[in-house]
């Protein structure tokens, strides 16, 4: 064959293989792409009943990292509820002010992209929403759970004591048709009218006192590291009898939540008591000052150990 024969193969089949590897590479954006758009739509608001999503250990867009108990190594963990939108859901509040020392109805909702209202939520720690309220401060600490009417409407009774900004979250976990749960924390700004002036952070000891219990911290808190945290509990110097009951379906639950941004980390709890304290893991995201809200149940009664802890 001539020489011009062979070159002319030669690029012909050149062609041939570039052509192969474009449509290759067309496929894999194109898949890319259908990846990316089923992400986005999963945003939208699903049907169906609440169902149980355990104890919360899912990872998603928006939701943060999750620790695992007894991982014993350190991960990239962020502070979450610092944005009103997160994984396609909007935190939709009717009112974003209220009077002080006046309860009043708050209202809000769960808004996916298609702008219409979320009503499927999956069960976790016992409820299928947690609202959390806390001052800018980081004082007037409260753990709410609204009640959801047909139209997706979430509404509470508050009450604010206090003029000044507050931020509220909204911790729950949307279900999609298939029955996969979304876990999310969204965040909004609230306000009371008045004259603030805002309280100094109490210093970092490793007890407080509540009602007529001691509640004790045990552990070393590290900016970047999973560590154990222990909360024991007792009264007039003796372990509490009787003993810590379930509460949210654990020995206790766990939120804490960095000055300055107000970043928010709800800490997943050990199912059992470890030496007779509720054990949490904790992984801080960065050097700041963190407030620790430690709710535990007695004799049927909800209190709130409140802690300082100082990452440097």
């Amino acid at each position: 064959m001539s020489r011009l024969g062979d070159r002319g193969l030669a690029m012909l089949a050149g062609g041939l293989v570039v052509a192969l590897l474009a449509g290759f590479g067309l496929g894999r954006i194109g898949a890319a792409d259908g990846r990316a758009a089923m992400a986005a739509g999963g945003g939208a608001p699903a049907t169906g009943r609440a169902v149980s999503a355990g104890d919360g250990h899912q990872h998603a867009p928006g939701a943060g990292a999750h620790t695992h108990p007894g991982d014993g190594g350190s991960q990239q963990a962020q502070a979450i509820g610092t944005a009103v939108s997160a994984g396609g859901y909007t935190l939709r509040p009717v009112a974003r002010s209220q009077p002080a020392g006046v309860s009043v109805d708050y209202r809000f909702q769960i808004v996916g992209t298609d702008g219409r209202a979320a009503t499927s939520f999956a069960v976790v720690h016992d409820k299928p929403l947690h609202l959390i309220v806390v001052g800018r401060d980081l004082g007037g600490y409260q753990h709410l759970h609204p009640t959801m009417a047909i139209d997706g409407t979430w509404s509470v009774p508050l009450t604010l004591k206090r003029a000044g900004g507050y931020r509220i979250y909204a911790d729950f976990a949307t279900t999609a048709a298939d029955g996969t749960a979304l876990p999310l924390v969204l965040g909004v700004d609230h306000e009371v009218p008045g004259a603030h002036t805002p309280a100094a952070l109490p210093p970092a000891r490793p007890q407080a006192t509540v009602g007529p219990f001691t509640v004790s911290m045990v552990g070393n808190p590290t900016a970047g590291a999973t560590v154990p945290l222990s909360f024991r509990v007792s009264r007039a110097g003796s372990p509490v009898s009787p003993p810590l009951e379930r509460y949210l379906g654990a020995y206790g639950h766990l939120v804490v939540v960095r000055e300055g941004d107000l970043g928010y980390m709800h800490v997943h709890p050990e199912q059992e008591l470890v030496d007779g304290a509720a054990r949490f893991w904790l992984t801080a995201p960065g050097p700041s000052r963190y407030r620790a809200f430690f709710d535990f149940q007695v004799e049927g009664k909800v209190y709130t150990a409140e802690f300082t802890m100082d990452l440097g």
